[in-house]
C-alpha cells in the first residue's frame, strides 16, 4: 500500500482543483474518486499524474464548460484531466468496458461521496473477450510501430515505455482470469503474471527499468526486446483466448 505521507501529499496536491471546483459546482456532484498510480506505490512525484473520477448524479455538459478553462492550470501540477461518469453510465458501461472498470475497483480512493466502484461486479466473459481483444490490437501496433520507428533507437524506446503503462490493467485482467486477485504495484503484477500464465515477464521488467531509469541501448539489443515483447503478448494472446468461460 502506498505510503500514508505520500497519500496525503496528493490528497493534498488534489484538493485545490477539488475545491474550485466545489465552489462553483457542487450540488450535481455524487462522489470524487482518486484512481491509478496514485494510489499506490508506483506514484512518481513530478513525473505521475494525479487521475480522477467524478461521479455526477446527472450527465450536464455545463460541467464540462466549467472544467475546460482549468485544464490548462493543473495540468502544470500534474492533474489529470478527470474521467466524467454518472451512476448509470457505470452500471450499464460495465459491459462493454469491464477491463477499465476493473482497474478502478482495484487502485481507488474515494475522497468525497459514496464509492460506487468497491463492489462493482465484473463479468467474466466480458472480461476474457476484452482482454483477448486488447491483446491483438497491440500486436498490431507493436508491428506497425517497430516499422515508424525507422531505426531509430530513442523512438523504438519511447515507444516501448510510453504503451507500458497500457499493459498493466491489461496484466491485472489476466491474472483475474486466471484464478488469481491481481496486485498493486506494477513488479508485483509482472511477477504473478510470470507464475499464473508461465510467460517469461522479464521483457517487461526490463521496460519498466528503463521507463524509471533510461539507460543507451544499442539497436541490436532493442530488436532483441521487440522480439521478446512480441513473443510474450502473442502467448498471453493464446493463453487468453483458451480460458474457459
Amino acid at each position: 500500500m502506498i505510503d500514508l505521507n505520500l497519500k496525503d501529499a496528493i490528497i493534498e496536491r488534489f484538493k485545490p482543483f477539488q475545491n474550485e471546483i466545489l465552489n462553483r459546482y457542487k450540488d450535481n456532484i455524487h462522489s470524487i474518486t482518486l484512481t491509478g498510480s496514485a494510489v499506490t506505490e508506483d506514484f512518481m512525484p513530478g513525473k505521475s499524474d494525479v487521475n480522477s473520477v467524478f461521479v455526477l448524479r446527472e450527465m450536464d455538459l455545463n460541467f464540462l464548460e466549467l472544467l475546460a478553462p482549468l485544464g490548462k492550470k493543473y495540468r502544470k501540477k500534474r492533474i489529470a484531466a478527470p474521467l466524467i461518469m454518472t451512476p448509470e453510465y457505470i452500471m450499464n458501461s460495465l459491459d462493454v468496458f469491464p477491463l477499465e472498470f476493473l482497474n478502478i475497483k482495484l487502485l481507488h480512493k474515494t475522497i468525497l461521496g459514496e464509492d460506487l466502484f468497491r463492489d462493482l461486479e465484473i463479468n467474466r466473459s466480458n472480461l476474457r473477450l476484452q482482454c483477448e481483444r486488447e491483446l491483438k490490437v497491440r500486436l498490431i501496433g507493436l508491428r506497425q510501430g517497430y516499422i515508424s520507428c525507422l531505426g531509430n533507437s530513442k523512438m523504438l524506446m519511447d515507444m516501448f515505455i510510453q504503451s507500458f503503462s497500457g499493459y498493466i490493467p491489461l496484466f491485472k485482467g489476466i491474472i483475474l482470469l486466471l484464478g488469481k486477485e491481481p496486485p498493486v504495484t506494477n513488479p508485483d503484477v509482472l511477477s504473478v503474471l510470470e507464475e499464473v500464465s508461465g510467460v517469461n515477464a522479464s521483457v517487461f521488467k526490463t521496460v519498466l527499468k528503463q521507463k524509471k531509469q533510461k539507460t543507451k541501448l544499442t539497436m541490436e539489443q532493442l530488436y532483441t526486446i521487440f522480439q521478446n515483447y512480441y513473443t510474450a503478448i502473442e502467448k498471453l494472446g493464446d493463453i487468453t483466448d483458451d480460458i474457459k468461460e
